[in-house]
């Protein structure tokens, strides 16, 4: 994994790595930067990247989602 930083010391993630978090295609983690479900960066070089506390939240969020017991009538 690379190891990049924002100005506020933290850590971005490649698509590639946030697509491994969720078990899906780096092209899929692009789609969602693209319809704005996740915020990305872009390098000056015009790669994505993406704050790794953002990345984890989101994670956290769907994973407690999926835990929980369907809602009753």
């Amino acid at each position: 994994m690379s190891i990049t930083h924002t100005g506020s010391n933290e850590r971005l993630l490649t698509p590639g790595e946030v697509a491994a978090l969720f078990r899906v295609d780096p092209k899929t983690v692009t789609r969602w930067a693209s319809a704005g479900r996740i915020g990305s960066i872009r390098t000056p070089g015009g790669h994505r990247r993406f704050r790794e506390s953002e990345v984890r939240s989101m994670l956290a969020d769907l994973t407690s989602e999926a835990t929980l017991p369907p809602a009753r009538p």
